[in-house]
C-alpha cells in the first residue's frame, strides 16, 4: 500500500465516527442572526479534546460582537506542528443563517438516512469541521515525516461577513500561516471570487397629508427615479467581463426597500439598500465612486412634480468584501486538490471562480494565497444550503476527507 492508500484506509475505518462527531456538531444551533455561536465553540472544544487536539479559545470583545448586531463569537484555532516548514490553515465557519420554514427533517436532528446527512449547516459548512479534523488526524496516523504544520481555524463571523472571524484572528496576529483552505464544495477547486459593495441610499422628502401633496416631497417618487438609474447599469455591466472562468460579469441589486408611515400619507423617507457585485478585475474604489455618482447624477436630474422641492439623498456603505483572487504561490495546493480528487471521485475537477464571496478574502487580503475546497455537492442548490432539509451526502464527505488528507501530505511530507 502507498502512503495516501493508507489513508484511504484510516478514513474509511473511521468514518462512522466522523460522521457522528458532524452530528454533534449539527445537534447544537449557531442561528445568526441571533448569533449566539460561543457554546458551539465550547462543545467543537470538547469533541476535538477527545482527539488530543488543544483548541485555543480566542473569545472576541463583547462590545466588538454588540456592535456587529451578533451576541457572541469565540474563534478556535488548533496547532499541529511537525517542524519547520509552511504551515498549512484550514478554516470552516460554524455560524449559518437560521433554518426557516419547509423543513420536512429536525434541523438540528443531524438524521442520517438513505446516504445523507440532514440539519442546518450540515453541508455549509460544519461538514468541514469534520473534513479538516479527520484529514489531520489521517495524516498523523501515518507517523510520516513531516515539515512545517497545521492549523484549524474554526471562526463564527462568516454570515456576516467574517471581520470578526478570520479577519479578527488575522488583526489580533494570532496567526500567520502560509496556505489556507477553507470550506467549500468537493467537486471544484474555486481559486476566485467576486468582491460586493452593499450600499444603503436614504431618500429624504417631506411628508404631508395625500389630500394636499403639494406641500410635501414624495420620497418614493425621488427613490424610484434613482431606482431606474441603477437598474439601467445592469445593462452596461453585461459588456464587462471576466477572464475568470465561472464569473462572468458585474450586477447590481436592490434587495431592500422602506419607507412611508400610512397610506395616506405622502412618504417624507425613503431607504434603499443595493448589493453591488464585482468581478475579480475591478476596482472597490472605482466602483464605489462610480455608484455614488451616478446616485448623484440621478438626484441632480430628478424634476419634481409642480409645487414639490428637490429631495435630499445619503449614502452610506454598508459592506466592502473585495474579491478573492488567485496569489503566487498556491498553484501546488491547488494541483495537488485536482490530482487527488480526480483519483477519488472519477473524474475531472476544474479550477474556477465563484460569484458567491466569501471570509476567505480576508486571507487573500492579507497575502495568504487561499482555496476553496471542500464537502458537498456539484453545486450549493444540490445541498439546499440556506434552504429547508439541507443535506450532505455521506460519500462526498468521505471522498473530501481523503483529499484534503492526501493533499496535506503532499504539502508536508519532509524531503
Amino acid at each position: 500500500m502507498t502512503d495516501h492508500d493508507r489513508l484511504d484506509a484510516w478514513i474509511d475505518a473511521h468514518f462512522d465516527e466522523e460522521v457522528r462527531f458532524l452530528q454533534e456538531l449539527v445537534r447544537l444551533p449557531t442561528d445568526t442572526p441571533p448569533g449566539d455561536n460561543a457554546p458551539h465553540a465550547q462543545r467543537t472544544a470538547q469533541l476535538l479534546q477527545a482527539f488530543g487536539f488543544d483548541a485555543e479559545k480566542h473569545p472576541v470583545p463583547e462590545a466588538d460582537v454588540r456592535a456587529s448586531g451578533l451576541q457572541s463569537i469565540t474563534n478556535l484555532v488548533v496547532r499541529r506542528r511537525y517542524g519547520e516548514g509552511p504551515v498549512v490553515a484550514l478554516n470552516a465557519h460554524g455560524d449559518v443563517v437560521p433554518p426557516g420554514d419547509g423543513w420536512t427533517r429536525d434541523p438540528y436532528g443531524g438524521e442520517v438516512a438513505e446516504g445523507f446527512l440532514y440539519g442546518r449547516a450540515a453541508a455549509v459548512s460544519k461538514s468541514d469541521f469534520a473534513t479538516y479534523s479527520f484529514a489531520t488526524r489521517a495524516l498523523e496516523s501515518l507517523g510520516a515525516s513531516l515539515r512545517g504544520g497545521i492549523e484549524l481555524h474554526f471562526t463564527y463571523d462568516e454570515e456576516f461577513g467574517g471581520e470578526l472571524g478570520p479577519g479578527w484572528l488575522l488583526r489580533q496576529g494570532i496567526t500567520r500561516p502560509d496556505l489556507l483552505l477553507a470550506a467549500g464544495f468537493s467537486h471544484q477547486v474555486v481559486v476566485a471570487h467576486n468582491g460586493c459593495l452593499q450600499l444603503e441610499v436614504t431618500v429624504h422628502g417631506q411628508m404631508s397629508h395625500a389630500a394636499i401633496p403639494d406641500s410635501g416631497t414624495d420620497a418614493l417618487q425621488g427613490a424610484t427615479h434613482i431606482l431606474q438609474a441603477l437598474y439601467a447599469l445592469n445593462r452596461e455591466y453585461l459588456q464587462v467581463r471576466s477572464r475568470i472562468e465561472g464569473i462572468t460579469h458585474p450586477y447590481l441589486n436592490v434587495g431592500l426597500i422602506a419607507g412611508g408611515t400610512n397610506t395616506n400619507v405622502v412618504p417624507g423617507k425613503v431607504v434603499l439598500k443595493l448589493d453591488r457585485r464585482m468581478i475579480p478585475e475591478e476596482d472597490p474604489v472605482a466602483v464605489e465612486a462610480s455608484l455614488r455618482a451616478s446616485i448623484d447624477a440621478a438626484v441632480r436630474s430628478y424634476d419634481p412634480p409642480r409645487g414639490g422641492k428637490d429631495v435630499r439623498v445619503e449614502v452610506r456603505r454598508l459592506l466592502l468584501a473585495r474579491a478573492m483572487v488567485p496569489l503566487k504561490g498556491g498553484a501546488p495546493l491547488v494541483q495537488s486538490l485536482q490530482r487527488h480528487a480526480q483519483a477519488i471521485f472519477g473524474e475531472p475537477v476544474p479550477a474556477v471562480g465563484t460569484p458567491l464571496y466569501t471570509d476567505v478574502r480576508l486571507y487573500t487580503e492579507a497575502g495568504i494565497p487561499g482555496v476553496i475546497y471542500g464537502a458537498g455537492p456539484r453545486t450549493v442548490l444540490e445541498s439546499n444550503a440556506k434552504r429547508a432539509d439541507e443535506r450532505l451526502a455521506l460519500e462526498d464527505l468521505r471522498g473530501a476527507t481523503k483529499v484534503v488528507a492526501r493533499t496535506l501530505l503532499d504539502l508536508l511530507r519532509a524531503p
